[in-house]
């Protein structure tokens, strides 16, 4: 199973008055990691937005298990746990120095640019299959 991998490094706008990153901004990052995944696959979601299917986050949810500051130097972890006709949920692991930061998901679910919601295009599931981990980690 192959994971996307991002590295980006903490701005300081991203942090709070406590010096940690502020915790909305670990879901943005997901987005990052997602969008990552898509490009490595060959399949940009500028491309599957041109072909009619936005992807839209319907659940999403994140654990903390340490705080990211300043200028640190993260890793972004972008892999599947789900792939189906229906839906999808990308998994994320944010590191620094190989220490997870903080894990999480996001589901979604296909529509076409009216908001009806469609089937994953058929042609994303070879290109998404070598990203699937179905054994939940």
């Amino acid at each position: 199973m192959k994971k996307a991998r991002a590295t980006f490094r903490v701005r300081y706008g991203e942090t709070d008055r406590m010096g940690g990153v502020y915790y909305a901004n670990y879901v943005a990052w997901f987005e990052m990691g997602r969008s990552a995944l898509m490009r490595e696959a060959g399949c940009p979601y500028s491309q599957l937005e041109k072909d009619g299917c936005i992807l839209p986050v319907v659940e999403a949810y994140c654990k903390y298990r340490y705080p990211a500051r300043y200028d640190d130097h993260l890793v972004m972890e972008t892999w599947l746990t789900r792939l189906s006709k229906r839906d999808l949920t990308f998994s994320y692991r944010i590191l620094r120095d190989g220490r997870v930061l903080a894990e999480g998901y996001t589901r979604h679910i296909p529509v076409d640019p009216e908001g009806r919601r469609i089937c994953v295009p058929f042609h994303l599931f070879p290109l998404l299959e070598p990203y699937l981990d179905i054994s939940g980690v």
